[in-house]
């Protein structure tokens, strides 16, 4: 979802930007217009997360998918190591690509428990000699989340953030390297953010492609070539209405009233339960399954005509899934949860 404060706003200024006579679409991304909104994009997300000035904050494309193979083509060094954690799908993916490029070791795993868990990280368990090591902070299709950054020591921290970025208070000088996709709380699918210790920029391997190198982003603004304007545009206002709203402090407090409610409502239910450990538990994603899948067809085909939409657990997983980014309202998880209360009472 995006906040409708921000939809409206987009839908205002559409067809004149700020009297341009032209969309935000249609502007040169080396006019004056665009320049304004990208540095300013930059620095709400900066005050937002606090970025020390050390880092640099990227505007790219390709998702972060595509930074699965920007990772190690930036960060390997001559020894090309690199220690992974394993959580899920996505991690599986960014080890899959890391692998072509040099030596990956995964370091820990969850998936001896189909990834219910998130495993425990010691400093111990790191290679010294490793370039970096990944983490994926928050798994969509499981549900799992990391609640501390692990102290790699240092040993650079690299963390996918793509789907719990700004949804709670993050210490970005633990890190080397945050990237994430925006279409989960930044904004419209097309951009992706990285933020990048300045130490770690200019160290690419030679064969890096030079839009993958992210001192190319670095020295030119991320306005090496034309970058997803638009997107960066609505960011700026996902970015303005987070401040608004009293930052990532407050925008947490409301994440975890309502994974609260919908947590307690499955712990309560006799028909529901979660798959996933309590101290591992997502905040943003959270799958619960019935006793039958036949249930759960029930369920997600009830739920859809009562207007609760995408609830279909991930083909891994099964049952259900309620994703409650930053956007999604109380009153959203509410609904869920009165018609959750409902269907049990009907299925006794």
């Amino acid at each position: 979802m995006l906040p409708l404060p921000v939809l409206e706003k987009a839908q205002s200024e559409l067809t004149n930007y700020k009297e341009s006579g032209m969309s935000v679409m249609e502007l040169s991304h080396r006019s004056a217009l665009f320049t304004e909104i990208i540095e300013e994009a930059e620095q709400h997300l900066r005050e937002l997360m606090e970025i020390p000035d050390n880092y640099k904050v990227l505007f790219v494309q390709g998702g972060a998918s595509q930074q699965f193979a920007s990772v190690p083509l930036n960060l390997f060094g001559e020894k090309g190591k690199a220690d992974y954690v394993n959580t899920g799908s996505w991690s599986k993916k960014a080890i899959k690509e890391a692998e072509k490029y040099g030596d990956v070791r995964v370091i820990a795993s969850s998936e001896d428990a189909n990834f219910t868990y998130i495993p425990k990280i010691e400093k111990s368990m790191i290679d010294p000699e490793a370039d970096y090591v990944h983490i994926t902070t928050n798994n969509t299709i499981e549900g799992t989340a990391f609640h501390e950054i692990p102290d790699t020591g240092d040993v650079p921290l690299v963390a996918d953030m793509s789907s719990n970025i700004l949804s709670e208070r993050m210490d970005v000088s633990k890190l080397g390297v945050i990237y994430a996709g925006a279409q989960k709380n930044i904004g419209p699918a097309g951009l992706t953010v990285v933020i990048v210790r300045e130490d770690l920029i200019g160290k690419a391997s030679k064969s890096c492609p030079v839009m993958l190198d992210y001192k190319t982003h670095s020295d030119k603004g991320s306005l090496y070539n034309t970058p997803p304007t638009f997107a960066i545009y609505m960011a700026k206002l996902v970015f303005e209405w987070l401040k608004e709203l009293g930052g990532i402090a407050e925008m947490e407090k409301i994440n975890r009233e309502k994974a609260a409610l919908l947590y307690n409502q499955i712990e309560a239910s006799r028909l529901f339960s979660s798959p996933v450990e309590k101290d591992s538990r997502s905040i943003m994603n959270i799958p619960f399954v019935s006793p039958s899948a036949d249930l759960d067809v029930d369920f997600i085909s009830q739920a859809k005509e009562q207007g609760l939409e995408t609830l279909k657990g991930h083909r891994s997983v099964g049952g259900m899934r309620a994703s409650i980014y930053n956007a999604m309202p109380k009153e959203g998880v509410q609904s869920l949860v009165a018609f959750m209360q409902n269907f049990e009472d009907s299925n006794q």
